[in-house]
């Protein structure tokens, strides 16, 4: 059904590169988030007043708070479609993010509330009236959330939207809090025990939880996130295959919406190579990920000395250093500067930012063991992170 649906109100449907095509997608989804849970709200708001139960009456304030995130994240898409201008060169994209921030926080709160009143009702509890049509309004609930919650995923992995996933995950523990309510009546109408202010307590705790998780995940992307494991292993794979380059290192990602995706990386090709050629080849590679992957990447020609005896003993040399004090330092842009009284060895090492000794402690290391190569030798170390 949800295939059906993205054909007949999303134009372009299978271009979910552009960015128009991923706007509609959003304000697709977010219409159908506010139509469902309005609809939802309506329901619940009228059999929780009609039958006294705050924890229904809490679920449709809920189903109230995601028709107001679809709303917020329905105004974000429309906003992060803007193109780029004087003040925003990159773009508007990051808009889809903020948009997400703002229902995970209104989600909180809206959670802090419902506990407070399921609380009060705990502690002053009112006579609640369950029966077979309440039963029957919270099966028909959890089942059009069922459907939510697979419509939200099914388009937040097309156009790779956080926002939208997050939505799928915020209908899935919909699911959950509404089957609790579910349970708690259906104990209610066999035992006569009423449970109406502890279930409105699980479905605040459910919200707050929910708003918790939404808050990590939106404020990630807007903090700045790592390259993922995926993407550097394509990118890997990608930059070697082409003749001349040795290696790389220093890929650096940069997201300014799932669209905007700027990149940065060292590739190192051999010194004695024609200087026009290894420009070339670089040029090509930044034109390949930019046709095949969107990336707008900026490569630095990193030059090697690829036949040069006594530079390869060295490094070998340093290499093995580094590898006796921890193997997972790795070292890059190796090169020796050749003096009169001083040779430098001058090269780059890159620490995980889990490793347990210090900069200065591991560069300290390598300066002493180098010392102890020869005296002439100096080290000139610059520190990176992996």
């Amino acid at each position: 059904m949800t295939k059906l649906l993205i054909r007949l109100f999303v134009k372009n449907y299978e271009n979910t590169s552009e960015s128009k095509v991923r706007e509609s997608y959003g304000q697709f989804a977010s219409l159908v988030g506010i139509g469902t849970n309005v609809l939802l709200f309506i329901i619940k708001l009228a059999t929780g007043l009609l039958f006294n139960s705050i924890a229904i009456v809490a679920d449709a304030i809920n189903n109230l708070s995601d028709s107001i995130s679809s709303l917020v994240t329905l105004i974000g898409f429309k906003m992060s479609g803007k193109p780029a201008d004087s003040e925003h060169p990159y773009g508007h994209a990051r808009m889809e993010y903020v948009a997400g921030l703002l229902v995970s926080f209104f989600i909180v709160f809206l959670g802090f509330q419902l506990f407070k009143s399921a609380m009060e009702e705990v502690l002053h509890p009112k006579e609640a009236i369950f029966n077979a049509l309440t039963v029957f309004i919270l099966v028909i609930s959890v089942l059009i959330k069922i459907w939510q919650c697979l419509f939200y995923r099914k388009i937040g992995h097309t156009i790779n939207s956080l926002t939208i996933l997050a939505v799928s995950t915020d209908s899935r523990n919909d699911i959950l809090a509404t089957s609790v309510i579910l349970l708690g009546t259906l104990i209610t109408l066999l035992t006569g025990y009423n449970l109406d202010g502890f279930m409105g307590m699980a479905v605040a705790v459910f919200i707050l939880y929910s708003g918790a998780n939404l808050v990590k995940e939106t404020i990630n992307p807007l903090l700045g996130m790592a390259p993922n494991e995926e993407l550097e292993a394509m990118a890997a794979d990608k930059i070697l295959s082409y003749e001349s380059i040795i290696g790389f290192h220093d890929l650096r990602v940069h997201n300014y919406g799932v669209s905007k995706c700027y990149a940065s990386v060292h590739c190192e090709v051999p010194a004695e190579q024609d200087i026009m050629v290894s420009h070339d080849i670089i040029d090509q590679i930044e034109r390949d990920f930019m046709k095949e992957w969107g990336i707008d990447l900026v490569i630095h020609l990193d030059p090697v000395l690829t036949n040069d005896k006594k530079t390869d003993a060295l490094k070998q040399q340093v290499e093995q250093i580094i590898y006796d004090i921890a193997p997972e330092i790795d070292m890059h842009d190796f090169r020796v500067v050749f003096g009169i009284r001083v040779n430098k060895l001058i090269f780059d090492i890159v620490l995980p930012y889990s490793f347990g000794i210090s900069e200065d402690e591991v560069i300290q290391m390598i300066e002493e063991a180098v010392d102890q190569m020869d005296k002439t030798y100096q080290a000139v170390i610059l520190v990176d992170r992996k």
